[in-house]
């Protein structure tokens, strides 16, 4: 891959981040962005993702295409290897960063990453000390966050996750496309919240 499919990633994602006001509110894009090389490494949710054909029709087409340039070339992560999330989710759940350890750039006040999940997929409650944003680029899901009643947002919208507030997700008969920022809290990351705790 050039560095070429990196940059117009990063030129995507500050051009839509600026443009939306609820980002912009929660995190102002970095002015201190670097670039960094990346390590590819391949899992396989990267494969779903390359054939996925349920995310057309956005109003982030180009950054939805750009983050699917970088697939084949990504650093894809498996954060909840090694717990009992079952290997279906480990197989099916897909995320690389783009801002951050791991990704194409880097910057000291934010991270960034696309998170993608196919039909019938529930991501259990989760938190971590971050503050986070996720903004749904393409598709729909059921976001879940403590102390707030269940909410199916599409293209456009937001979910916003205080520090240690745990959260989840689900995805029905459609697949989503996120992307999603901390901004701050990055030295830890998310962990499986105890089944019993979300109310």
């Amino acid at each position: 891959m050039t560095r070429a499919v990196w940059d117009t990633l990063l030129d995507q994602v500050r051009a839509m981040h600026r443009a939306h006001p609820r980002l912009t509110a929660f995190c102002p894009f970095p002015d201190d962005i670097t670039a960094q090389p990346v390590t590819p490494y391949h899992i396989p949710s990267a494969d779903l993702f390359a054939d996925e054909t349920d995310l057309s029709g956005s109003p982030f087409g180009p950054l939805c295409d750009a983050i699917r340039a970088g697939g084949p070339d990504a650093h894809w992560r498996e954060t909840y290897k090694g717990t009992d999330i079952g290997d279906d989710f480990m197989d099916r759940f897909g995320c690389y960063c783009i801002i951050g350890d791991g990704g194409p750039f880097q910057s000291r006040t934010m991270r960034a990453w696309m998170v993608y999940m196919p039909p019938h997929l529930h991501y259990r409650w989760h938190h971590h000390p971050a503050e986070e944003m996720y903004l749904v680029l393409a598709g729909s899901a059921r976001f879940f966050c403590q102390g707030a009643a269940p909410e199916v947002l599409s293209a456009g919208q937001t979910s916003e996750h205080a520090s240690n507030q745990p959260h989840a997700m689900e995805t029905e008969g459609s697949s989503v496309l996120n992307y999603v920022i901390w901004r701050n809290g990055f030295d830890t990351p998310p962990v499986l919240t105890p089944e019993d705790m979300p109310s």
